[in-house]
């Protein structure tokens, strides 16, 4: 065996992983049902088994100190939010990505297990400020250590490379449900608003047009750059050079090759039919490296640009 066979790209030895359950599950489908492509299974499935074992043990450092996930998720973002000690029930709710009814009674438990004090907002009425207790922030600082600890057990098969990797793909795949939208300061907006790939599907499909994974125009700013360029509502875009458009990273990375030139050219489709347009852009470099951000848990999963 080679060098090369041995320590696979980056030192990984994903060629030697044996067999899991999910790949004894692909086998059987596979075999019985070979006119279908299973291959999303071996994602999605992985993702929810992998998540049910930790869980499980995440879940038991917090029973250890008579917590629930639930729970400790308000606690700890309020000790990481509340530089004044306050924080609004509102901004707690966006930042967990709950509704009102739910984070009332995880405050309701919280306030009977005298760990946070909640009072009325004297500057609105309308409003509770949310605070935790000396009781809680003790329980707090116990507990943070325990569960760093423990997730970094639960990961102690993975390199430090291979956590790297698997953090990276897995904010890639995440932003696309969260959204994104640029930093004030961006040097380049094309003045668009997009649907992601998996919403682009759907609503292409909804409407007998071919289904490509690709970002879907919901809106143009009058007077922006995509407007002056062409581009309308509904189109899809496809391709950049030879980079797919299935997500925002890409895009922006096709904004980033296309940096010296100044002129992003894309490929789109109009209903059935494929069209090519360019975009003047500018100066397209972010000044701190930093192109977008996430719209948050509450977004709409839409990303402007």
């Amino acid at each position: 065996m080679s060098s090369d066979r041995r320590t696979g790209d980056h030192g990984w030895d994903h060629h030697c992983l044996p067999r899991d359950s999910v790949d004894a599950l692909l086998e059987s489908w596979e075999a019985g049902r070979p006119e279908f492509d299973f291959s999303p299974v071996a994602v999605i499935a992985r993702l929810g088994r992998v998540r049910s074992h930790i869980d499980a043990d995440v879940g038991a450092v917090f029973a250890a100190h008579e917590l629930s996930a639930a729970n400790f998720g308000v606690l700890v973002t309020l000790a990481r939010i509340g530089d004044d000690g306050r924080v609004s029930q509102r901004r707690l709710m966006d930042e967990l990505g709950l509704t009102s009814g739910t984070i009332s009674v995880r405050i309701d438990r919280l306030v009977d297990e005298r760990l946070v004090d909640r009072q009325a907002d004297p500057e609105s009425r309308r409003n509770t400020l949310i605070t935790l207790t000396e009781r809680g922030r003790e329980l707090v600082e116990r507990v943070v250590p325990a569960h760093l600890a423990n997730e970094r057990r639960l990961l102690a098969a993975l390199t430090g490379d291979e956590r790297e990797a698997l953090a990276s793909l897995l904010r890639k795949l995440l932003v696309e449900f969260e959204g994104s939208h640029p930093p004030v300061d961006a040097p380049v907006r094309l003045g668009l608003t997009l649907a992601p790939a998996h919403v682009a599907i759907t609503m292409r499909e909804s409407v007998g047009l071919p289904t490509v994974p690709a970002l879907l125009v919901r809106a143009v700013d009058d007077g922006g750059p995509a407007s002056r360029a062409g581009i309308r509502i509904g189109d899809l875009l496809i391709r950049s050079g030879s980079r797919e458009l299935r997500s925002i990273a890409a895009l922006y990375a096709a904004i980033e090759d296309a940096a010296d030139s100044g002129r992003l050219k894309l490929t789109l489709l109009r209903g059935a039919g494929e069209h090519r347009f360019t975009v003047q852009l500018g100066d397209a470099r972010a000044p701190d490296g930093t192109l977008a951000a996430t719209a948050g848990r509450t977004a709409r999963g839409e990303h402007t640009v």
